[in-house]
């Protein structure tokens, strides 16, 4: 669904990202890992074409610097790390922007097939509820899942979630990605997520990239790609034996 070759990004002229190669098939959530600093987020932003880039970026074989703007949106969508809060907009409403791709005129309300598409996905994402308040009103996990909310309502074929489970509580951080995989699966859909909780990674990623430094240094499955000695060579720790180390806490 997603072929990236030998792909080069970056600001000023100068890269931050090099010669990075992956596929991502549909129905599959591609966890993005590596220490801070590695290019994570560049990747993220130029596959979203937010960045000029060298190589190739194929989506169902199409390059993407062929999209239009409006065409590329109903393709391929990306919810940022961070999201300010510019205007008092109602939670459904903010949520209902996902659709404007879809839309032929900044003019036409909402269809009955947008207001089920968001209804839908408000439900899922435990929002439904609050759907008239205003999101300035709205703590950091909530504001996150309203965003996230918006993101799918766009209905892409490929979703690019930077740290997705950020300011959520563990219970909303599991839910998120079980919902995430289920709705790839259902909807025969592809999610790139960067993660840096290893264990989440590890438990709802069917593949992995490991990056560091700018480089792509391992993909494949979760398995192969979070072994101890990756791992120990790119962030400077021992994370498996760290791992270990508190699951032995947990059990006494």
């Amino acid at each position: 669904m997603l072929d990236v070759k030998n792909l080069f990004s970056g600001y000023g002229g100068l890269d931050v990202i090099k010669d990075i190669s992956f596929s991502v098939r549909r129905g599959e959530i591609l966890a993005v890992v590596g220490p801070n600093g590695c290019g994570k987020t560049t990747l993220l932003k130029t596959l979203a074409r937010l960045l000029s880039y060298r190589g190739s970026i194929r989506v169902d074989g199409r390059e993407i610097s062929g999209f239009s703007r409006k065409s590329l949106a109903k393709n391929v969508a990306l919810l940022a790390q961070s999201s300010g809060v510019y205007f008092p907009y109602s939670v459904y409403d903010t949520a209902a922007l996902g659709r404007f791709p879809h839309s032929s005129s900044i003019f036409r309300g909402l269809s009955a097939d947008d207001e089920e598409i968001i209804r839908q996905v408000l439900l899922r994402l435990e929002l439904w509820d609050d759907r008239e308040k205003l999101i300035n009103e709205l703590s950091g996990g909530q504001l996150q899942r309203v965003f996230l909310a918006r993101t799918l309502i766009q209905n892409p074929d490929l979703v690019l979630l930077d740290e997705p489970t950020n300011h959520l509580d563990l219970k909303h951080q599991v839910e998120l990605l079980d919902y995430l995989s289920l709705w790839a699966k259902e909807y025969n859909r592809a999610v790139i997520a960067v993660l840096h909780d290893l264990n989440l990674a590890r438990s709802f990623a069917h593949s992995a990239v490991l990056m560091c430094r700018g480089f792509l240094v391992a993909s494949g499955n979760c398995d192969s790609v979070l072994s101890g000695e990756l791992l120990k060579e790119c962030y400077g720790l021992d994370i498996r034996a760290f791992m270990l180390e508190s699951l032995e806490r947990w059990q006494s």
